[in-house]
């Protein structure tokens, strides 16, 4: 078992993934600011190392005696890195770059980087995508996430810096927070529960693959535990959902009628990412196997109390 130090450990995918180490007998550490109120991993013998991301010196401490680092922390999301690209490369860009970096001082064996897999394909003809397909990021947030991959790819090559990078499609599930602006389950679970239409980019025909967080956290601490094989494994259901019927399977969750406003549809959007996970599954024996309903089910039980 591995010495793991998370990097975000305490955010949505972040303390699912503790959890899933925490099971698995690695010897976890978790590094975050913690201001958005207890602990939301549940793992007991946790390590807890507060610390501002954006300070090097904080992550340096960190990092000392740590032999893998999981990168599950991002400063902006898809809204905020459109509304201030230069703030994504300020912050997160430069903050991942300077990370590594620091892994390679402390001698660290592995990272592993969570990235994009809903955006970072681009607009393509094809609709189910593969770990060998071009990428044609549109949206900063995309772009940013390709640049931090590059750059691991170069600390591997310069410094020998092993790492496995995880391109997850949309995750969604419990401890994720509705009042923010990305993750379109969430929102409209927050939303039906208050009463409020939905807003719906387009026609809602817009295809995606949603993703269980807990899943999400079992194959990566599988990966983790297991030993990785590749630099790089799309994480997802493998299975593509329309808006149009996730709004149909929230309205069955919920047994609420939804009204659903239209509005027309940012030109970074993508219209249809499916991620083929066929080599993960090749490799791994842990599968996806929480269905969209029952997803959804827990999600709304924890927002309204339910569960």
């Amino acid at each position: 078992m591995a010495e793991c130090l998370v990097i975000g450990g305490n955010g949505f995918i972040g303390s699912h993934v503790v959890d899933a180490l925490v099971r698995r007998g690695h010897t976890v550490t978790v590094f975050d600011r913690h201001r958005q109120g207890p602990d939301r991993y549940a793992g007991m013998g946790v390590v807890v190392r507060h610390g501002d991301f954006l300070n090097i010196g904080d992550v340096r401490r960190a990092l000392v005696g740590q032999d893998v680092v999981l990168h599950l922390l991002s400063t902006t999301d898809p809204a905020t890195a459109e509304g201030d690209p230069t703030m994504d490369i300020r912050t997160n860009l430069m903050a991942s770059v300077e990370l590594f970096a620091a892994c390679v001082e402390a001698g660290v064996s592995r990272v592993y980087f969570a990235s994009s897999g809903g955006a970072i394909y681009g607009d393509q003809d094809q609709q189910v995508f593969q770990e060998t397909d071009v990428t044609l990021p549109v949206s900063p947030y995309a772009i940013g996430k390709q640049a931090i991959e590059s750059y691991l790819r170069y600390f591997g090559r310069t410094h020998g810096l092993r790492s496995t990078t995880f391109r997850v499609s949309n995750p969604y599930g419990p401890r994720q927070n509705p009042l923010k602006r990305q993750g379109v389950i969430p929102i409209f679970l927050r939303h039906v529960a208050g009463g409020t239409p939905l807003t719906v980019f387009g026609d809602g025909s817009m295809i995606r693959d949603y993703l269980y967080v807990a899943d999400l956290a079992e194959m990566i601490a599988e990966v983790v535990t297991t030993g990785a094989r590749s630099d790089l494994y799309n994480l997802g259901s493998g299975v593509g959902t329309s808006i149009s019927e996730l709004v149909t399977t929230i309205e069955e969750v919920t047994g609420r009628e939804v009204p659903v406003q239209h509005v027309p549809r940012p030109a970074t959007f993508v219209d249809h990412v499916v991620l083929s996970v066929q080599k993960f599954e090749k490799e791994f024996e842990t599968r996806a196997t929480t269905t969209l309903v029952d997803g959804i089910r827990r999600t709304w039980e924890e927002m309204t109390g339910h569960g």
